[in-house]
This record gives C-alpha cells, structure tokens and sequence, in this order.
C-alpha cells in the first residue's frame, strides 16, 4: 500500500478521528443506538486511514495528495 495522503489530510482525518469517537461514547451513553455504532465505525476507519496514510477511496477515485519528487 502506498502512501496517497499528505500529512495535513492525516492531521484532518487524526482529528476528525478524535471528535468522531468523542460523539460515540456521547452516543452510546448506556444504549448502543446507531448512530453510537455508526460514529465508532468511523472513528475505526478515519483512524485506521489517518495512521497508515492510505486511503482505499483515494485509490478508488485517482486522488493522491502525497507531493511528488
């Protein structure tokens, strides 16, 4: 897998990573309603994305934000 995201869209995604998981626990708040399932999906997803640098939609549309050398 290589590399299609810049450090500043793996900033976006760490970020929006952080609020997603923030509205799951408020969410879930005793009940597993969907949208707690749904924010926790996303949290696993941008994370996994943001950590790794890879973005399998990327991949899927043609978009690379990585500068070339």
């Amino acid at each position: 897998m290589k590399r299609n995201e810049n450090n500043t869209d793996r900033a976006i995604r760490g970020a929006a990573a952080v609020l997603a998981a923030i509205g799951a626990f408020a969410a879930f708040n005793g009940d597993k309603t969907v949208l707690g399932v749904v924010l926790a999906i996303l949290t696993v997803v941008l994370g996994a994305t943001a950590f790794s640098g890879f973005c399998p939609a990327y991949t899927l549309f043609g978009i690379n934000t990585c500068k070339r050398k």
